[in-house]
């Protein structure tokens, strides 16, 4: 009997060690399997901010590059870009900029509807907050046109608005503007100068065969009035009202009304010229 005893106390002995073992590598598994999932969920956060990061680069690149090809016609600029998770898209007729000038003689109107570039990064990858808005250039940021020699033609910011029709994103944008230059001569023909650049974005050709953004300037058209005595400038937002909600808010410009002021410069100079430039730029995609 006691033989017997001891007999069944050895193989409980003998299989506790067996158990322990069992459970131990259980929980090792679970640990693991835990940190591996913190490890994923760690790294695509972080890639995911890189992308962020590396398309306010890139987008205030291509904002520099359409400078470069929309004053000459027939002139290309290629830029290529790698993201994980996000993309670039083109979205037509979003800004409506309308120049009222006044001359001695009669009122001119010009009014153009141009698209904008998105960077468009999934919510659910990176997000900040929804209402975040932060610009990127330029520095200049009080007033809707961009005064100066070097003056860009293409605001960059970073934005997440939701709800929008077309998904959940933050993004950043390359949104199209008007540069003002003022220059004076101030010899016999005592003339004052203001000369205004505007590039209108359309949709091009987009295969999409690789990563990259083609910006090819198709024409350039320049309006010139003499005698001027007053400018005005005013941006819309076509699809304001429309579920895609690209409004006001979403762009947050300085200001969507600007008078220029030439009350100063009309007294002065015998004659007030504006030369408006017009150039109208395609946007591809992929294009090999």
């Amino acid at each position: 009997m006691f033989g017997n005893i001891i007999k069944k106390n050895s193989d409980k002995k003998a299989i506790s060690p067996a158990i322990s073992t069992v459970i131990m590598t259980g929980a090792m598994i679970a640990i693991v399997s835990v940190a591996i999932v913190f490890a994923n969920n760690f790294l695509s956060d972080r890639v995911a901010e890189g992308d962020f990061d590396s398309s306010k680069q890139f987008m205030h690149t291509v904002g520099l590059q359409i400078d470069d090809v929309a004053w000459t016609t027939g002139r290309k600029g290629t830029i290529q870009y790698a993201s994980q998770y996000g993309d670039v898209e083109f979205e037509s007729a979003l800004l409506n900029y309308t120049v009222t000038v006044e001359t001695t003689e009669d009122t001119f109107t010009f009014s153009n509807v141009t698209g904008a570039l998105l960077f468009n990064l999934p919510t659910y990858r990176y997000s900040i907050n929804n209402g975040y808005w932060a610009n990127i250039f330029p520095n200049q940021n009080d007033s809707l046109t961009i005064k100066g020699s070097s003056a860009p033609v293409a605001r960059v910011f970073a934005v997440e608005k939701l709800p929008m029709a077309d998904g959940s994103y933050i993004r950043v944008v390359v949104a199209p503007s008007v540069r003002v230059l003022f220059s004076s001569i101030n010899s016999i023909q005592n003339t004052y100068y203001i000369r205004m650049y505007l590039p209108v974005l359309n949709a091009g050709e987009s295969p999409r065969l690789t990563k990259s953004i083609t910006l090819t300037g198709e024409s350039v058209k320049a309006n010139t009035l003499n005698h001027v005595t007053g400018i005005n400038v005013a941006v819309t937002f076509p699809k304001e009202g429309s579920p895609d909600n690209f409004n006001s808010e979403f762009f947050n410009f300085p200001a969507n009304f600007e008078e220029i002021d030439l009350s100063s410069v009309v007294s002065e100079y015998d004659n007030v010229v504006l030369e408006f430039y017009l150039s109208e730029v395609s946007v591809g995609f992929g294009v090999s």
